[in-house]
């Protein structure tokens, strides 16, 4: 009891770990033992994108939840991230090394008044993009990440109208790209809300022959200025592929172990934020550590649940989500 009053209160199993211990060593023995896979998102800190099984981009990380034959599913990126594996994987065992580790987004977002909002318009679908609660999810009619928002909006009739939430930047961006007119939901992600295209202008002017790329989750202003918009694992593929040698790149600066790894020749500079730090870091990716990583495997918690009436509603709209990238190749 002592130890759930303290996870509820941290977000963590807290444990002295002998120094000396390997952990990278440790987590492999303990996923053998316990069948368990590590899923990470590509925000998490360079050491547990090592150490996972699966590196992704929202897609990507769903799709791999949906198929893995592991017992158990480790989640080193954010809660809702948890929620989406636990609905389609509901007879696993999932677990994230941080309860508190949340999400902006979804936090901007509360299901109460999105519920309200959606009754203004009767007749429209709704398109939820992935960062968001389980239960928002339960009152959408198809999920989206940023990798297929666009084609999942063209991929429905030219007439059918439609809400877009939470995200309000990434909405307005599916927008322009497909001519169609979206109620959109005034939600934003703090992280990519925060770039100064007046620090990025004066970035590229120091690096004229830098490509700039950018998340369609930041601001229009922003949007405007980029060379590639396009999701985490677009953004990865667009500099692996383009021969630039320099990048600036706007979103979560997480991304750029991978950039590094894959073009070693390469220089990667995170955007500017418009407050005091270098580069733009997710308070609530960060949240996860290899030492968090390690306990939650070893002691089996924090686990996450979700009510089985949510799970059954939530369900449908993601799985219409996979079903329609299956269809498209994504």
């Amino acid at each position: 009891m002592e130890i759930l009053e303290e996870l509820n209160r941290k977000g963590y199993v807290e444990e002295k770990i002998d120094p000396t211990l390997d952990l990278f060593a440790e987590i492999e023995k303990l996923k053998k033992e316990k069948n368990a896979i590590i899923l990470a998102h590509y925000y998490q800190e360079p050491d547990i994108q090592d150490i996972a099984d699966y590196i992704g981009d929202s897609l990507g990380l769903s799709q791999e939840a949906a198929k893995t034959e592991a017992d158990v599913i480790v989640f080193a990126g954010v809660h809702f991230m948890a929620e989406t594996a636990k609905i389609l994987s509901p007879e696993k065992k999932v677990l994230l090394p941080d309860l508190k580790a949340g999400c902006s987004l979804a936090d901007s977002c509360p299901p109460h008044l999105f519920k309200k909002f959606k009754e203004k318009y009767p007749d429209h679908l709704v398109i939820t993009y992935v960062n968001c609660t389980a239960e928002l999810k339960a009152l959408s009619d198809i999920v989206c990440t940023s990798t297929n928002a666009v084609q999942i909006v063209e991929s429905l009739p030219k007439d059918q109208k439609i809400i877009f939430g939470p995200d309000k930047n990434l909405g307005a961006w599916v927008a322009k790209k497909t001519g169609r007119d979206l109620v959109l939901w005034n939600g934003a992600c703090m992280v990519h809300e925060i770039f100064s295209r007046e620090k990025i202008t004066k970035l590229k002017e120091r690096h004229p022959n830098a490509k700039f790329i950018a998340h369609p989750e930041c601001e229009e202003s922003v949007l405007q200025m980029a060379d590639y918009i396009g999701s985490t694992t677009g953004l990865l593929k667009y500099s692996i592929n383009n021969d630039a040698k320099e990048f600036i790149v706007a979103t979560e600066s997480g991304i750029i172990h991978q950039m590094q790894k894959a073009c070693p020749d390469k220089t990667f500079i995170p955007a500017p934020p418009t407050n005091a730090c270098a580069c733009n870091d997710c308070p609530y990716m960060k949240r996860n550590t290899l030492e968090k990583l390690y306990l939650c495997i070893k002691n089996g918690m924090p686990e996450v649940t979700v009510p089985a009436n949510i799970i059954h509603e939530a369900r449908k709209p993601i799985e219409r989500m996979l079903e329609i990238s299956a269809q498209l190749g994504l």
